[in-house]
Parts: C-alpha cells; structure tokens; sequence
C-alpha cells in the first residue's frame, strides 16, 4: 500500500472529523439538558435547582430539564451522573452530604468524589439553624444541653438523609456534649421538617431556606444558626458561638456538577453562565428570601472548596462515630 499517496486524503479526513467535532462543541448546546437532582422534589436543593434551570434555560438556549434522582444520601443521583458522558447534556446539583460527607460516612461509595466529576461552580450556601419543636421548653442552647442530659435516649434529631448538615450537625452536637439522642434520617428535608412540625422528633438542624416561614409563624423555635455570624434574614437567632456553643460551623451548600472529563470550553461556557444567572437580582432575591446567599466560584476554586471540606467532615464522623455499611 502506498502510505504517501493515501497520507493527503487521510489528513484531509482528520482534519475534517475535527472539524466537525469543534462545531458540534461551538454549537453546544443544541438539544435539552438534563439536571440530575438527587434529593425529592419540594425540598430546597429541589427548589433552589429548578430556580437556576429557569435561568440557565434561558442564558444557553436551550431548555434545562430538572430530573429527581433520590436516596442514599444524594448517592443514587450522582452515581447516576458519574456515569452518563461527559457532553454538557447532563448535569447535577451536588452538595455537602454528596462530596464532602459521604466518602467519609459511607462504607462502600459508588463514585469517587473528586476523580469522577467536575465542579462547574458552588451554587448557594445556606446555614443550619437548630430548631425545636414547641414542646420542648428550653429556652436557649445550653438549657437545651442540660434537658437533653437528663433525658438519655429520650430524644430524636431528623435530617433530611444521613450525611446532610443536619445530621452532621447533630452528630457534632452529640460527640461534643456526650449526649444519648437518636438520629433519624427521612427522604429529603420537607419529610424531615414534617415529621419535627408533627412532634415525631423533637429537634433537627435543618437549613434556614427551609424553615425560615415555620420560623416567623411560630410554630418551631429557633435556637441558633450554625454559621459565624448571625443570619440578616433571622437576626434575633444568635450564633451557636454566641450562645455558648464553640466550633460550630456547619452549614449547607449546594454547587452544580458534570462528569469527569468535560472539555474545558463547555465547562467554561457552563460557569460562565451560572455566575450570570446567580448575578441576576431576581434569582438572588429569590434565594435570599428563603436564607440561602447566591456564592459563585470558578471551578477551581470550588474544586479547591470541596477538598477542604472533606478534611474538615472527615474529622467530624470520626469524632462522632457515625458509619453507614
């Protein structure tokens, strides 16, 4: 066969294949997006999700479908993302349980966090508020301490899955006091916060985008937030710090996710048009109204962010003691 009478044909075949496939990625995206959420529908990551997908929808051109993907923690959604081809036509909204927790909480994780996807840009973070339910009496933290003290094994915490904030912040609350208190784990925050409001569990660290109306209505007392400072939406609610709670940072976030592998212009292309939907003062006031803060990232930097809370949520199962087989 002659190589150098067929090497101009071949070349011009290369040439044409790339091409072709640097217009197909040019023209990205050119058919619906599928957003993996990996909690039920009517929670806030749901709600916060479905926001953003009306403004990606509109800022790509094409529309951004929202699929729920629930249990195991967030697992069963983003193993399910893990897996699908890392084309910008499918994507996921992780969070703290699904990144930062999990790999240390769960025993055999179906993905690898950090190698099997790639950060776009953290979405929102939102903190933790401790909530009662009315028929608890204590007035504050520490006399929420010394009630559950007394009572041993007498008192149930929810959370939206295991591995969220809430239960985390529970578990962090229990190793750090010595407390006998039961963690009960629902499908998703709107059953968790449910079963608080129905008195079926008598406290739970749920975020504040949930339970900020519960909250104004009176129907939950609202102890402390879990964050540094103090909350503009809820200001009268102290710190864990303030009241007398130290090393307390706990909180929510939620970021948006592809497979590993995505070519760097449509990763680009996705981030840059996060950062302009979170920068739309609609959307912002939309998630501000239910206590989560817009927080947009590179993807490096949000990469670097999900590291670091792995360091910091690997430390907290330890000292807890939690594990799930």
């Amino acid at each position: 066969m002659n190589f150098r009478a067929i090497f101009p044909f071949f070349a011009l075949f290369c040439a044409a294949g790339f091409s072709v496939n640097a217009a197909a990625q040019s023209a990205y995206p050119n058919k619906p997006i599928k957003l993996i959420v990996p909690f039920p529908a009517g929670g806030s990551l749901d709600s916060t999700s479905r926001l953003l997908a009306e403004k990606l929808t509109i800022s790509l051109g094409q529309t951004v479908i929202v699929e729920n993907r629930a249990g195991a923690g967030g697992n069963i959604g983003m193993d399910a993302l893990a897996k699908s081809a890392p084309d910008g036509y499918t994507l996921g909204m992780g969070a703290l349980s699904t990144h930062a927790v999990n790999p240390s909480l769960v025993s055999k994780m179906p993905y690898d966090a950090n190698k099997d996807f790639t950060p776009i840009s953290n979405v929102v973070v939102t903190p933790n508020v401790l909530l009662l339910h009315p028929s608890i009496a204590a007035k504050d933290v520490l006399a929420f301490i010394a009630f559950a003290r007394t009572n041993p094994g007498k008192l149930a915490f929810a959370s939206g899955s295991n591995g969220s904030g809430g239960h985390m912040a529970g578990e962090r609350l229990k190793s750090m006091y010595a407390l006998d208190m039961i963690h009960v784990p629902y499908k998703g925050g709107a059953p968790a916060l449910q079963a608080l409001l129905a008195g079926d569990v008598q406290f739970s660290f749920d975020n504040l985008a949930s339970s900020l109306a519960n909250i104004k209505a009176g129907k939950l007392k609202a102890l402390a937030v879990t964050t540094p400072t103090r909350s503009p939406l809820a200001p009268e609610v102290p710190t864990m710090s303030e009241a007398g709670v130290k090393d307390f940072d706990i909180y929510t976030w939620w970021g948006l996710f592809a497979p590993a592998n995505l070519p760097t212009d449509l990763l680009k292309k996705l981030n840059e048009a996060t950062v302009k939907a979170l920068a739309l003062p609609d959307l912002r006031e939309k998630f501000q109204a239910g206590g989560a803060e817009p927080s947009p990232t590179t993807p490096e930097a949000f990469a670097a962010f999900i590291r670091a809370e792995q360091i910091k949520y690997a430390k907290v199962v330890k000292d807890s003691g939690a594990k799930i087989d």
